[in-house]
């Protein structure tokens, strides 16, 4: 389990890295340096999730923020999915290209961002209960 934490760990560090794109206004619709900034930091926390589970427990306050995190970021993103399913433009993640100058694409990739994140948590919530305490 040691190494998969630690190829998770390192999976969610280059996610927080490539979120230096989402602050590029000729790739992204209205780019926010604080969504991105926030991105970033909440991709390299999940990380060093991941890295600490290989040495201790984690506190629970920990996961109820992460999970609420991703939450919030799932409804807040929601509206861009649901217009891109159901609206009247034909479902894209790309358009194109990887650019994103329809917002209700980049709002579905942040939504599906979040459910992994979510995912992330949730493993590492799971890896913390049947974590041996010290």
């Amino acid at each position: 389990m040691k190494v998969l934490n630690y190829i998770l760990a390192a999976l969610f560090f280059l996610f927080a890295f490539f979120q230096k794109n989402d602050v590029d206004p000729g790739i992204y619709h209205n780019p926010s340096s604080l969504d991105a900034a926030l991105w970033l930091l909440f991709y390299a926390i999940i990380g060093i999730g991941f890295i600490l589970l290989n040495f201790r427990r984690l506190p629970i306050w920990f996961f109820a923020l992460a999970i609420l995190a991703c939450f919030i970021e799932m409804a807040l993103s929601g509206p861009g999915l649901w217009d891109n399913l159901f609206g009247e433009k034909p479902f894209s993640m790309t358009q194109t290209s990887m650019s994103a100058n329809d917002p209700r694409i980049e709002l579905t990739r942040e939504f599906f961002g979040a459910v992994i994140a979510l995912v992330a948590v949730l493993f590492q919530l799971w890896l913390n209960k049947h974590k041996k305490s010290r």
